[in-house]
């Protein structure tokens, strides 16, 4: 069974960073690929980043130059750095995996998250 575990999570003021982390285990096919999602009470969930196979990732327009994701494959763990952080960041970040979307922004297209970690920007 796949599990996903997200921390890093917390409180920052605008203008700082954080790093957020997602371990994965349950599976060991490298064709599996993950994403970043963020959703806030009353709105969909969100795509803020993708990583495809070859490591190409796509992004969200509003986090574009501001956020990195990136993975450690020896690891299995998903990375999401976030810089020049906004209050409107502020939301509950979930990692998620997709077998058969590599690279898509679509949470419909994924199939398995973690429980999410909460950032709270304050301004």
């Amino acid at each position: 069974q796949v599990q996903l575990v997200e921390s890093g999570g917390g409180s920052v003021q605008a203008g700082g960073s954080r790093r957020l982390s997602c371990a994965a285990a349950g599976y060991t096919d490298s064709k599996n690929c993950m994403g970043w999602f963020r959703q806030v009470p009353g709105k969909e969930r969100e795509g803020v980043a993708s990583i495809d196979r070859y490591g190409a990732a796509r992004y969200k327009d509003s986090v574009k130059g501001r956020f990195t994701i990136s993975q450690d494959n020896i690891k299995n763990t998903l990375y999401l750095q976030m810089t020049s952080l906004k209050p409107e960041d502020t939301a509950m970040y979930y990692c998620a995996t997709t077998l058969s979307f590599c690279g898509s922004l679509f949470s419909t297209r994924y199939d398995f998250w973690g429980q999410g970690t909460q950032v709270t920007v304050s301004s």
